[in-house]
C-alpha cells in the first residue's frame, strides 16, 4: 500500500510511480541519448517523487524520424480511414479504464484537486477523443464545375482533397497536461497524422502513461512518440526541426512567439493557444449570489492556472459591494490542500517559481494601492500554495490588471455603463474569452459583438464543448481548436483540375 500525503494511492498509480519512466520513441520506452533525468516535484511538498528522462535535440531528432517512418513508410500510411476511428475510440476506452490512475498522476504531478481532475480533465479527455474519432470518417473534400476560361475547347473537372499535414511537433502546458495532449493527439491521429509530443517539464507523467495506452490500443510503432525534457532544449528543437510540417502550441503568449518565429523559418505550419486575460462582466440586474459564485469559478477553478481565467472582474457600481463580499467570504472558506486529498478546493500551484510569479504579482498591485479583501498571501506550510485573493481599489494601468497572472487572484472593479464596461474589458493584448451575467438578453445581445473574444459565455464560466471552436483573438493565438474547425490545423487542402 503506497500512500502520499496520508491517502493510499490506487495499485495501477502506484506501481506507475515505482517503475523507471522512459520515453515513448518508435512504440519503444527509450531513456534520453544523454542518459540524463529531470525531478518530478510533489507541488504539494517541494519533494522530488520521481524522475523523467531529460530529452534533447538528439531525442527529438529520432523522434521525428519514428514519425516519419510511420507516416510515410509503415502500416499508417495505408490505414483506411474506419481503422483510424476504431483505434481513437479504443484508446478512449482504454483511457477511461484506466481513469482513476490517469486522475491520480495529475493531481499529484499538478497538484489540481483529484476530484477535479477525474471529473474534468479525464472525462473530458475521453470524450474529445471518441468524439475525434466520429471525424475520422467525415474528412473530405468537394467537387466543383470549373470554368477554366482560356481554354474553350476542352472540357475540365475539378476537385478538392483533405489531405494529412504529414508529422506534427506538439508542445503542451502543465495546466491541463492529459487534457492539452488529447486536443493535440486526437486530431492529429483522426486525420492520419503522426506525432512528437513534448510535455511541459513540470508535468510529464501523463503523457508518458498515455504513450502506453497508445501502444495498448494498437497504434503501429512511430504513430505517437513522447519525449520528455526542458522546452529551452527539447521543446526549442522541436519547434524549429525541419522534418516536420506542423507545430502546435499551447502555453504563453511570451513562448508562444518564439514558437512561431522558430516555424517560420522553416515555414512549418503553425497553431497556438496563447494567453488571456479574460473579463467577468456582471450587469446591474444580475443576482449578487449567483454572480459571485460564477465569479469565483471563473478564477479559482484549477487555481487559477487557466488560460480563460476570469482575472478580471467587472461590477454594475449598484451590485459591487455585494457581489465582492460574497465573492470575499467564497475565497476565504475554501479548502487549501494537496490535490490528492479529496476534500480539496484549492491545490498548490504548479511550482515554486509560478509560486513566486503569483505571490509577486499580488505585491505588486499591493504596492500600487490595491487592497486585498481576500487571501494575498501564501499559505502556511510546505508546497506551493496561494491563498485565493481578490484585489479592489485597482486602476487598469496596473500590472495585476493588464497583464496574465495565472493564479488565483482577481481584480474586482466597479463600472457605470456597458459602453464603459465594453471598453475596459477590451483593453487587453488578449481575446480568449469573456463572461456576461445577466438575464436582461436584449442587452447581452447588444454587449456580446462589442466583446473582443474567441468565446463568450453567458451566466456561466470556463464551460467547453468538443463540437464549438476553441481560441482567441489579438494575442491570445492562431487557429482554432476543437469542433470541425480543428481539422483545418491538421489537414493540407489540394486542389485538382483534371482535363476530360
Amino acid at each position: 500500500m503506497k500512500k502520499l500525503h496520508g491517502i493510499e494511492l490506487g495499485a495501477g498509480t502506484a506501481a506507475f510511480l515505482d517503475a523507471p519512466q522512459r520515453m515513448m520513441i518508435g512504440g519503444q520506452r527509450v531513456e534520453a541519448v544523454s542518459g540524463e533525468t529531470l525531478p518530478v516535484i510533489d507541488p504539494a511538498s517541494g519533494e522530488v517523487f520521481c524522475r523523467v528522462p531529460a530529452g534533447d535535440a538528439a531525442d527529438i531528432d529520432r523522434a521525428v524520424a519514428a514519425a516519419r517512418q510511420a507516416f510515410e513508410a509503415g502500416e499508417w500510411s495505408r490505414m483506411r480511414p474506419v481503422d483510424r476511428e476504431r483505434l481513437l475510440l479504443r484508446l478512449a476506452d482504454l483511457l477511461e479504464a484506466n481513469a482513476q490512475e490517469m486522475a491520480e498522476l495529475e493531481a499529484i504531478d499538478n497538484g489540481k484537486p483529484v476530484t477535479m481532475a477525474r471529473h474534468v480533465d479525464v472525462a473530458l479527455s475521453i470524450d474529445f477523443l471518441r468524439y475525434m474519432a466520429g471525424w475520422a470518417t467525415k474528412i473530405e473534400g468537394s467537387t466543383m464545375e470549373v470554368s477554366v476560361p482560356l481554354v474553350r475547347d476542352r472540357e475540365f473537372f475539378g476537385f478538392t482533397r483533405r489531405e494529412p499535414v504529414g508529422v506534427v511537433g506538439a508542445i503542451i502546458p502543465w495546466n491541463f497536461p492529459l487534457l492539452m495532449a488529447a486536443w493535440k493527439v486526437g486530431p492529429a491521429l483522426a486525420s492520419g497524422c503522426t506525432m512528437v509530443l513534448k510535455p511541459a517539464e513540470e508535468t510529464p507523467l501523463t503523457a508518458l502513461r498515455f504513450a502506453e495506452l497508445v501502444q495498448e490500443a494498437g497504434y503501429p510503432p512511430g504513430v505517437l512518440n513522447v519525449v520528455t525534457g526542458l522546452g529551452h532544449t527539447a521543446g526549442a528543437a522541436l519547434a524549429s526541426h525541419k522534418g516536420i510540417e506542423k507545430v502546435a502550441f499551447t502555453g504563453s503568449t511570451e513562448i508562444g512567439k518564439l514558437v512561431g518565429k522558430a516555424a517560420l523559418d522553416n515555414m512549418t505550419r503553425v497553431s497556438l493557444e496563447l494567453g488571456g486575460k479574460s473579463p467577468v462582466i456582471v450587469l446591474d440586474d444580475a443576482d449578487p449570489a449567483v454572480a459571485a459564485a460564477g465569479a469565483a469559478q471563473a478564477i479559482f477553478f484549477n487555481q487559477g492556472q487557466v488560460c480563460t481565467a476570469g482575472s478580471r472582474l467587472y461590477v454594475h457600481r449598484s451590485r459591487f459591494d455585494e457581489v465582492v463580499e460574497q465573492l470575499s467570504g467564497i475565497a476565504a472558506g475554501m479548502k487549501i490542500g494537496p490535490g490528492i486529498d479529496p476534500g480539496t478546493q484549492i491545490g498548490p500551484l504548479v511550482s515554486a517559481v509560478q509560486q513566486q510569479r503569483v505571490l509577486g504579482y499580488i505585491d505588486s498591485g499591493l504596492g500600487e494601492g490595491a487592497r486585498a479583501v481576500a487571501g494575498g498571501t501564501a499559505a502556511d506550510g510546505m508546497g506551493y500554495f496561494v491563498r485565493p485573493t481578490v484585489l479592489v481599489d485597482t486602476r487598469d494601468d496596473m500590472r495585476v490588471v493588464r497583464e496574465e497572472i495565472f493564479g488565483p487572484v482577481v481584480v474586482a472593479m466597479p463600472y457605470a455603463d456597458l459602453d464603459e464596461v465594453a471598453r475596459r474589458a477590451n483593453d487587453t493584448p488578449y481575446g480568449l474569452a469573456a463572461s456576461i451575467w445577466s438575464n436582461d438578453l436584449s442587452r447581452v445581445h447588444r454587449l456580446i459583438p462589442k466583446i473582443k473574444a474567441g468565446t463568450v459565455w453567458v451566466n456561466c464560466h470556463n464551460i467547453l464543448d468538443n463540437a464549438m471552436p476553441f481560441g482567441g483573438y489579438k494575442q491570445s493565438g492562431i487557429g482554432r481548436e476543437m469542433g470541425r474547425a480543428v481539422l483545418d490545423l491538421y489537414t493540407e487542402s489540394k486542389s485538382v483540375v483534371m482535363m476530360l
